[in-house]
């Protein structure tokens, strides 16, 4: 189940949630709304803060594969260079017998 599909389960149920909890609550509308208003506010301020954490994270993964691709673009230089200089080491002895 992709992600988007369960945020869309997620999100249906807490409607459905909410509705059910509208009619059958045992307080005035005033009071149900008043709740509501600072229930959204939370699931809010919640949402921002996981937002702000995911943003975090994934600059802090972004920043670690920058470091990865970097050292290993320069281990495999340092492997290439080594290898072009066994061949002409080869190369050199190979025209030094002939």
């Amino acid at each position: 189940m992709s992600a988007k599909a369960i945020w869309i389960a997620f999100g249906l149920g807490v409607a459905a949630g909410a509705a059910v909890a509208l009619l059958y609550a045992p307080q005035p509308g005033v009071k149900t709304r008043r709740q509501l208003r600072r229930n959204f506010d939370d699931g809010v301020d919640y949402l921002e803060d996981a937002a702000s954490c995911l943003k975090e994270q994934a600059e802090s993964l972004s920043n670690e594969a920058r470091k990865s691709f970097r050292r290993t673009r320069g281990q495999v230089a340092d492997v290439v260079e080594k290898a072009s200089e066994a061949v002409s080491g080869a190369v050199k002895g190979v025209q030094s017998m002939m």
